[in-house]
């Protein structure tokens, strides 16, 4: 039997699509190293476990995957009826059983996979919303999910780092983060400078300039950590708020 493929012709598309299933097997991976003791342990997320990211990311995908639907029926279907309706979910989800932790995140993650193959090549520019609010075409939700894997694989705090992150998420990240800043007012006296390249994101007017390289930056950025990350001469200070 041949392998079906995605039905997007689209090379950009086609190579989003590519990292965020290299980011879902890398966050397997790295769930797959942790023994079923080894979930009940911490997360880089202070009010979390490891199992309630594992929840949180097999739920993101039903989520997303119900946005892919909403392109191709043309049928309004939410991502979650509340926030408060998510945070509940990831909540139960944490309660689960190691095996049903596992295969929530598996099948979830398999489920979206075959929407976006499936989603035909003129549906993708085709609108849903995003629990925040936006309004996006459905080839965003690639996006979504391609952060979602890649930092909350570091976020179990099983050995992955920033720099295990590809370059292009990297800098995608940043460019998203520093935008939220800029659209909140947030940046204000802060200008960030990826070292070795002309990455420069802020305020231009500052009294602060963040250094390092592309991995420590974005490390930074996201509220995880300051290795490799210089403030001039003083202390460096927290990252605004992105999400």
């Amino acid at each position: 039997m041949v392998a079906r493929q995605d039905l997007t012709t689209d090379p950009g598309l086609q190579e989003q699509l590519l990292q965020a299933r290299r980011g879902t097997a890398f966050f397997a991976r790295k769930l797959n190293e942790l023994s079923d003791a080894e979930l009940d342990g911490g997360s880089l997320l202070p009010a979390w476990s490891r199992r309630h990211v594992i929840a949180h990311v097999g739920y993101n995908a039903r989520a997303i995957a119900r946005l892919v639907e909403w392109a191709g029926t043309g049928v309004e279907t939410p991502m979650y009826p509340s926030v408060s309706v998510r945070d509940e979910e990831i909540d139960f989800g944490a309660t689960l059983s190691p095996i049903a932790l596992r295969n929530l995140f598996d099948h979830s993650a398999v489920h979206l996979s075959v929407e976006w193959r499936d989603l035909p090549e003129d549906e993708w520019r085709h609108t849903v919303r995003t629990i925040q609010g936006r309004e996006v075409p459905a080839s965003e939700t690639v996006w979504m999910r391609t952060r979602e894997v890649w930092v909350h694989a570091v976020d179990l705090d099983n050995g992955a780092t920033f720099a295990d992150i590809p370059v292009s998420v990297l800098q995608r990240l940043l460019r998203d983060i520093t935008g939220a800043w800029a659209a909140r007012g947030t940046n204000k006296g802060l200008l960030v400078k990826v070292a070795g390249t002309d990455l420069v994101f802020g305020d231009p007017d500052t009294a602060v300039v963040i250094t390092g390289p592309l991995a420590g930056v974005v490390q930074w950025a996201t509220g995880r950590g300051t290795d490799g990350v210089t403030a001039g001469a003083g202390p460096v200070p927290a990252a605004p708020k992105w999400i």
